[in-house]
């Protein structure tokens, strides 16, 4: 079966690297648009990366709440895995990818925690869901059935329609701050083209560098 999937089965667009601006937080933007623009579901979610204090890795997709000159912002409730890894190990890579257009956003970097206030203005900015899902809380515990779920999930959709500023101590906006990004456009005959930015500067502190990749 696996062999016979196809990919890309779309016209890609082309990446001229030689144009890309110098930062790679104006192109981040113009691929997410674009990525919209052609029809990419939930092109703002991402799979997030991080490691316990062990180093033993682990992945899950959450979404993107935005991206700015401070970094790339998601959020959880600290105690959740993530949180405790984070806490434990302040890095995170992030990969998005778009196979609407054929292309993937790789980042990576530290993370530090924003704010309570603006951690709660982060919340409370999102849809009554979200605020439900939050109010749930116990993100990663062991659940004893789906009964129980239904029950917390309901009341806090109660809650969150009466109360939509209805505080979440735990929620946490993350904000990771990236050393390196790479952009890759996919090619229909494998000539991908790879354009990463490396910050410069000991520890990462400089401007940016850009390079090509082999695919």
């Amino acid at each position: 079966m696996l062999r016979g999937l196809r990919v890309w089965d779309v016209e890609l667009p082309s990446f001229d690297p030689e144009a890309a601006p110098a930062e790679p937080l104006p192109l981040f933007r113009q691929w997410l648009r674009e990525a919209a623009e052609a029809g990419q579901p939930e092109p703002h979610t991402m799979a997030l990366a991080t490691a316990d204090a062990a180093g033993n890795p682990s992945v899950r997709t959450v979404m993107l709440h935005d991206a700015d000159e401070r970094g790339w912002h998601f959020g959880s409730h600290r105690g959740s895995r993530k949180g405790r890894e984070l806490a434990a190990r302040p890095r995170a890579a992030l990969d998005f990818y778009w196979p609407a257009v054929g292309r993937q956003v790789r980042v990576g970097g530290a993370v530090t925690e924003a704010g309570p206030e603006e951690s709660a203005a982060d919340l409370h900015r999102r849809s009554t869901g979200a605020l439900a899902a939050a109010l749930v809380g116990r993100q990663s515990e062991v659940l004893g059935s789906v009964e129980e779920l239904a029950r917390a999930s309901e009341a806090a959709w109660e809650r969150a329609r009466r109360e939509p500023e209805a505080p979440v101590a735990s929620w946490t906006l993350y904000v990771l701050e990236p050393d390196e990004v790479e952009f890759f456009q996919g090619d229909a005959r494998r000539r991908h083209v790879r354009l990463n930015y490396r910050r410069s500067g000991r520890g990462g502190t400089g401007g940016w560098e850009r390079e090509l990749l082999w695919p």
